[in-house]
């Protein structure tokens, strides 16, 4: 297919050069692997993509996505959940809420915790990573776009959406091993500090993993990590705006993305579609991987600090909840706080691959700065902060954790006393209102467990 005003080739090559509209653009690669080197005829290429790339919807194809997911837990033993494991974290619920009634004035988040397998979570945690990764995908398809010539996305007409939908599934695969990995690491469905879950889980397989290498018995290592994943749930189920407040901090970051057209046009021309293990390893280097800009490392500082506060509060409300009660909490405090702050294998992979850290950097700032504002302020006084997203903590607190706890300097002393007990108080009023949301009569757990 030659564009207007082509002269006559002079020889083969330079006919098939004029006869290739992808000529010098990363999809001639690519496209060209198809037809085993030479640029297969356009209308079979068409209905080939449309028939491999018919259900995708939005940028990524969720689909392809969540196959691979499951392909890459299917690679290991994944144990599905019995009626001992769901009898065992139901006692564990019971008593990890009676404890947290004491250590924190926000009430139980979930009726239960259930017992999961990695299956289960990348399933149930689908739409959530649609949300957060979407923007992301949506610039690097837009980018891949754009790199075609002009006078070619004018002929090509619908080839262009099918060459995004070719960037869907690529990107698909890609976040599809990610989360994949992830499911292979993570214990609860809270535990990278995101509410990934409209319900309240540990992931059973990945609980005994953890606990496998340590002193504590496994009894001890569930109810810990039941704690953790319960004062999540209290965090953002009752603090109604975080959920929104983290989603956009990772919106904002993917707003800012920009791909390197170079780089992927490296990457491409080393790819054989015919060679399914090429394919995968130029995945696992971070085909797509995002270029960091002054926008997006912005956005990433502000996503970290929240993600720290998020799981400094945990930290410092199951420290609260299991003192004098459990004397491995201690050790067991330490080893999720290393694991935290180091980051597993998956979410190294997952940050190769979209360019988004999960894990917070200054954990230990954060949990001293709710300490430090515990003892200055009392228990809700702590928790009033997350009345609203002006109260929060910054990064310039996290570097002084006793100044912004002190009466005289930190930002909740700004407002009055009846301002401060307002915030409060609107905190918690959705929940007196609906009545349900907090522990049973006896105050020993969450309505409806058992």
């Amino acid at each position: 297919m030659a564009l207007p005003g082509d002269e006559t080739p002079a020889d083969g090559d330079d006919a098939n050069h004029s006869d290739n509209p992808f000529a010098g653009t990363p999809f001639e690669h690519l496209l060209g692997g198809l037809g085993g080197g030479a640029l297969p005829d356009l209308s079979s290429l068409m209905g080939q993509f449309q028939q491999m790339f018919s259900s995708q919807a939005g940028n990524v194809n969720w689909d392809l996505a969540t196959s691979v997911a499951r392909a890459e837990v299917a690679k290991h033993p994944d144990r599905s959940p019995g009626a001992a494991d769901r009898a065992g974290l139901a006692d564990a619920a019971r008593l990890a809420e009676h404890w947290l009634d004491e250590a924190t004035v926000l009430p139980a988040g979930a009726r239960e915790v259930e017992p999961w397998s990695r299956a289960e979570w990348v399933e149930s945690t689908r739409a959530s990573w649609q949300q957060l990764v979407e923007p992301i995908a949506a610039n690097v398809v837009r980018a891949m776009s754009d790199a075609m010539p002009a006078e070619v996305r004018q002929m090509a007409g619908p080839l262009i959406g099918m060459l995004s939908q070719v960037g869907g599934a690529l990107f698909g695969q890609q976040v599809g091993q990610a989360v994949g990995e992830l499911a292979g690491e993570v214990v609860s469905a809270s535990d990278v500090g995101l509410p990934l879950a409209t319900t309240s889980a540990l992931v059973v397989s990945n609980v005994e993993t953890f606990g496998a290498g340590l002193p504590q018995s496994a009894e001890d290592v569930r109810l810990y990590l039941t704690l953790r994943e319960c004062a999540y749930q209290r965090l953002f189920v009752h603090v109604p705006w975080l959920k929104a407040h983290l989603f956009g901090a990772v919106e904002e970051f993917g707003r800012g993305t920009r791909i390197d057209v170079g780089a992927i046009e490296s990457q491409l021309s080393g790819l054989d579609p015919s060679d399914p293990q090429k394919i995968q390893d130029a995945l696992s280097g971070g085909l797509f991987e995002p270029e960091q800009t002054p926008e997006q490392r912005a956005a990433l500082a502000r996503l970290e600090t929240l993600l720290a506060l998020v799981e400094g509060w945990v930290d410092d409300v199951v420290t609260s909840a299991t003192r004098d009660r459990m004397p491995s909490a201690v050790p067991l405090r330490e080893a999720v706080r290393r694991r935290r702050a180091a980051g597993g294998p998956a979410e190294q992979t997952f940050a190769s691959l979209v360019g988004l850290e999960l894990r917070p950097r200054r954990l230990r700032d954060a949990a001293n700065l709710w300490a430090a504002l515990r003892d200055a302020r009392g228990t809700a006084g702590r928790d009033a902060v997350w009345a609203h997203p002006d109260l929060l903590p910054t990064q310039a607190d996290l570097d002084d954790p006793m100044g912004f706890a002190r009466p005289d300097t930190n930002a909740l002393e700004e407002a009055t006393s009846g301002e401060f007990d307002a915030a409060l108080e609107a905190l918690l009023d959705e929940d007196a209102a609906s009545g349900d949301a907090g522990t049973d009569k006896d105050g020993d757990g969450p309505p409806g467990s058992s």
